[in-house]
């Protein structure tokens, strides 16, 4: 069998054109010229990598070949620090004491005044009682007979501000200088400085965070 050598080398059983590749018999031998070496990557001129490609950016610091600037972000917007909690003072008030006119009781000498904090979302004001199952955070059994077990509370809003509310105490819950007590049930906004008075002598001062 005779076979014909078409231009690209292929053995091709005919002789006009290439059964293989199509290409004409006996037609110009044509040689592909060879590729050009590719162009050595040019080193980043900011940090000296080498170049991938024609890509824009330095994959390694982030150099701009477009603007030959080193792109920079903008410093992350300042987190502010949490809130601190609001703490209270307690301690006993002889003016209170004395406004009250209480009978039957003397005015505690020599007692010192404390700090506390004011635990998130509510602060119970008044006396610990095993048997009726009350433990408030704030205290008062061995300090002042006038305030109930459960005298007052004392509420974290979403906002922020804190809230206090009369429980139906014996001997009310007063706010500041007002004239006349919270109704059982009734919730008054108090802010920084606020004094809360409860029982025979107890003031407590709240004190926003620092």
């Amino acid at each position: 069998m005779t076979t014909y050598t078409c231009p690209r080398g292929h053995a091709s059983a005919t002789d006009d054109f290439c059964d293989e590749c199509g290409a004409k018999i006996g037609g110009p031998v044509t040689v592909a010229a060879p590729a050009a070496p590719a162009p050595p990557a040019r080193p980043c001129p900011h940090c000296g990598a080498p170049r991938a490609g024609e890509g824009r950016f330095c994959e390694d610091c982030g150099y701009d070949h477009h603007t030959g600037r080193v792109p920079t972000l903008d410093p992350p917007a300042a987190v502010p620090a949490p809130a601190g909690r609001w703490t209270a003072t307690i301690a006993v008030d002889r003016k209170y004491f004395e406004d009250n006119a209480i009978e039957g009781v003397e005015f505690p000498a020599d007692t010192p005044s404390r700090t506390a904090e004011l635990p998130a979302p509510q602060v119970r004001i008044g006396r610990r009682s095993v048997s009726k199952g009350t433990h408030p955070e704030i205290d008062l059994a061995d300090t002042d007979p006038g305030v109930s077990h459960s005298h007052a509370l004392l509420t974290l809003s979403v906002d922020g501000a804190w809230l206090v509310s009369d429980l139906g105490s014996t001997n009310g819950t007063w706010l500041n200088d007002e004239q006349r007590p919270l109704t059982a049930g009734e919730t008054r906004a108090l802010k920084d400085g606020d004094q809360v008075h409860v029982g025979a002598w107890t003031t407590i001062t709240l004190h926003a965070p620092i």
